[in-house]
């Protein structure tokens, strides 16, 4: 199967096809695919009510599309390469055959716990070989994979078991990243203390780090006594196009974590769709293309671009358990030389830090492999842009700067490698299926070619989120009610003259930290939980190396700053995790508040990113004093 495009023009014409007939266009793209029936209609329903299907009522199995329908053709191709933490330790290799009988064994395995279709799965794993197993083992019966993060605090990973009800959780004794071990499998037990983490019947415990771990009998079993019984046999199920594939919390604007939901089939032709054309990895069975995605799984990029993507297209996946300054700042580079990369994927927060480590790391290095270039998670800047370009593929690899989010599936705006005519920080061009438009405050479009506004998307792609687990009337809210006969991202960006987007940033109160998104609420919610603070307010500023950093403005009698950062830290990471610690904590005696008591963020992101202009009229605050004793506090 090869469903990419090979030349720009190519693109043109897909890009118009997809917008005039998208049922046409659409129901082409999915004859690659394997279905035991075929859809009545290729898509249903509009923003307007938020009922969206695609492919309705054809059954399917996406694991036999990752897996099953290589085997003939590719069945002795690298499936997966798997890179330990320790550089000592040898690379561990699947053909499509070993994952397809992994997979197969940790379904049987599951199947054997009394896990079938429909049931949450919950999957709090470090960066192992398992947990792709069970992502797809999961898909292969049925049941709803809902991977929680290993970063996140005992706290997070309890509210997200409780929202989804999850009858079985995944684990590891511990995780490996540099020098660290995290007590994954203690972190799992003080999670499921919480009177309402009931619902968990079974917890597997993988043993990697080899850490001490206490079992409690008749729920704790071990993943290798399981698995080691287990048949490499399984006759995957037939499941409805719309049928939930996986829930993946994300943070709102509001406190409480989003259970964004993706289903079966829409999701699988947008995740083979956009991998193959953005990428342009060759899929042909004898190809040497060696394709690394630097994400965690527990992240919708570890989902779509490591694991479901690449199998739909039958390429070899590499997946790192460990992090790119351990041992030292060139482990991403030799990884490379190593194992011959050709497609590179990362952050430009990963970027941007080795950059800072210096010109002469990567270049001791042999980096000739590489083919093309890929950056996720946030807006990159002009400098990483140029260094990653010129250090890295020694302008001679494209670099894909995609736009995308976990309710989005796949990549919606991108250049397509070798295709499209790149620009520095620019996203460039939508791929065929999204009409992105740009509205102002009231929800209009902006008609002029160059313009800035906010970001929608006018018609529903295969890959959109269907609802929030549980909460149809969140999904509607926080989605399409914005404005209305729109999907609202979210994000601001920029229109040049030849239509290229440039990504600015969220325009509502959440914070992309590295490509992790935390609400502000969330993390003001947190910080509330410690007696010593009376009051916080927490924006985003610009950050060096993370993009944006956590700044949190917090009220309290204590005088003494170190005291307030460890109160607020010690809080912060039992109730999220370390990743939402913030960056900079200011000790103010009041907050800037209307006189309904709203907290004017907008004065206080202007302070944090040190700009103390046009903050305009402040006089209607309660008390207009407090903003001038901010900033002289941030100066």
């Amino acid at each position: 199967m090869d469903i990419r495009l090979k030349t720009f023009e190519e693109y043109e014409a897909a890009y118009e096809q997809a917008k005039n007939n998208p049922s046409e266009y659409w129901g082409k793209i999915a004859e690659n695919f394997q279905f035991s029936k075929k859809w009545q209609d290729v898509t249903l329903g509009d923003f307007t009510d938020g009922e969206i299907r695609w492919f309705n009522g054809a059954k399917l199995n996406i694991t036999e599309n990752c897996l099953d329908r290589h085997l003939e053709t590719r069945g002795d191709k690298k499936a997966l390469v798997y890179v330990a933490n320790d550089p000592s330790e040898k690379n561990q290799e699947f053909t499509y055959k070993e994952l397809h009988a992994q997979v197969c064994k940790t379904a049987n395995m599951l199947e054997e716990l009394g896990v079938k279709k429909g049931d949450r799965v919950c999957i709090y794993m470090s960066m192992v070989p398992e947990l792709m197993f069970t992502v797809l083992a999961c898909a292969r019966i049925g049941a709803i994979h809902s991977v929680v993060f290993g970063g996140f605090s005992a706290q997070a990973l309890a509210g997200r078991i409780v929202d989804a009800e999850c009858s079985v959780l995944v684990t590891n004794d511990g995780g490996l990243r540099g020098t660290k071990v995290t007590e994954l499998k203690s972190i799992v037990d003080e999670a499921l203390k919480e009177k309402d983490c009931s619902c968990v019947k079974n917890v597997i415990v993988h043993k990697r780090a080899n850490n001490k771990v206490t079992m409690q009998d008749g729920r704790d079993l071990w993943w290798h006594e399981l698995f080691d019984k287990a048949s490499d046999k399984h006759t995957a199920p037939q499941l409805d196009a719309e049928d939930p594939l996986f829930i993946l919390y994300t943070s709102g604007s509001t406190g409480t974590p989003k259970g964004v939901v993706h289903t079966q089939a829409g999701y699988m032709v947008w995740a083979a769709y956009t991998f193959a054309n953005v990428f342009q990895v060759d899929p042909g069975e004898s190809s040497k293309d060696m394709y690394w995605c630097t994400a965690d799984i527990g992240w919708i990029t570890g989902h779509t671009y490591i694991t479901y993507g690449p199998l739909l297209n039958g390429a070899t996946t590499m997946m790192f358990e460990g992090v790119p300054t351990y041992p030292d700042a060139g482990r991403f580079w030799d990884i490379v030389e190593k194992n011959k990369v050709t497609h590179f994927y990362t952050a430009p927060t990963a970027v941007r830090a080795l950059m800072a480590c210096g010109d002469d790391v990567p270049a001791k290095y042999d980096l000739s492999t590489l083919k093309v270039l890929g950056s996720v998670g946030e807006p990159i800047n002009a400098e990483a842009w140029h260094w990653y370009n010129e250090h890295i593929g020694k302008k001679k690899c494209p670099i894909v700067d995609t736009w995308w989010q976990t309710e989005t599936g796949g990549i919606l705006i991108s250049p397509l490698a070798g295709l499209t005519k790149t620009k520095p920080c620019k996203a460039t061009l939508p791929l065929p299926g999204i009409i992105p438009v740009l509205v102002d405050d009231d929800g209009r479009e902006i008609g002029e070619t160059m313009a800035e506004g906010k970001l929608c998307i006018k018609h529903p792609w295969p890959g959109m989120l269907r609802t929030v687990y549980k909460n149809h009337e969140r999904f509607m809210n926080a989605y399409l009610r914005t404005y209305k006969g729109y999907y609202f991202s979210g994000d601001g960006a920029k229109r040049d003259i030849e239509g290229y987007m440039r990504i600015t940033g969220r325009v509502d109160d959440v914070i992309n930290v590295s490509g992790h998104r935390f609400g502000t609420a969330e993390i003001e919610n947190a910080i509330g939980k410690n007696t010593a603070i009376a009051e916080s307010a927490v924006v985003g500023y610009p950050h060096d190396v993370k993009g944006e950093g956590i700044y949190a403005y917090v009220v309290t009698d204590l005088k003494d700053e170190a005291e307030v950062t460890k109160h607020i830290n010690d809080t912060i990471i039992k109730e999220i995790g370390a990743v939402a610690r913030p960056d900079k904590i200011q000790i103010v005696s009041g907050l800037p508040k209307t006189r309904s008591g709203k907290i004017m963020r907008r004065i206080l992101r202007k302070i944090a990113a040190h700009d103390f202009n046009n903050f305009g009229d402040t006089s209607t605050l309660l008390d207009p004093s407090v903003v001038e004793e901010i900033k002289e506090g941030v100066k």
